[in-house]
């Protein structure tokens, strides 16, 4: 009985489709020169879609990134930051930031939003779902290892049953 329940775990388990942990957003990385209070890079260029993430560790002196318009603020000023902002659909332009204790020495930034490229075509239709419900070997949701697992299930319950 504890073999059966063993193995219907591992059926189930190997049956839930597996979700990635891989974190593929890409993000520009805007640090700190301590040396001379400033932006590094000062100025960069993405598309709409993409975040800007703030980074910093270990400063002397606090710091934080505040755009002129509010559009985004890292918070009060900190030794140690890591803050992301999304540019979402819609959100582009010239947006200029500083730090709020150094704008006075020139600590200062831009972030220039690039629109997202026009689509190529209106069709709601998705070519790689159709792609693969015409191929005949799509199953969703079954993967090899959840087919091993019944295989496996069945063999070990038939044994069971052999033993009795």
């Amino acid at each position: 009985m504890r073999l059966a329940l063993v193995v219907v775990v591992l059926i189930v388990f190997c049956a839930i489709p597996v979700v990635s942990a891989d974190n593929t957003t890409n993000a520009t990385i805007v640090t700190v020169d301590s040396t001379n209070l400033r932006f590094s890079p000062s100025t960069v260029t993405i598309t709409e879609g993409e975040t800007i993430r703030f980074f910093w560790d270990g400063q002397l002196l606090p710091h934080n990134a505040v755009e002129v318009n509010e559009t985004f603020d890292s918070g009060d000023t900190a030794s140690d930051e890591d803050y992301s902002f999304l540019f979402t659909a819609g959100l582009n332009g010239t947006f200029d930031y500083f730090c709020e204790p150094h704008r006075s020495v020139g600590m200062v930034g831009q972030i220039i939003v690039n629109p997202l490229p026009p689509a190529e075509n209106n069709t709601t239709e998705d070519p790689v779902i159709d792609e693969m419900m015409d191929d005949e070997s799509y199953m969703p949701f079954i993967s090899l290892p959840s087919i091993t697992a019944v295989i496996a299930a069945a063999v070990l319950f038939r044994t069971e049953e052999e033993l009795f």
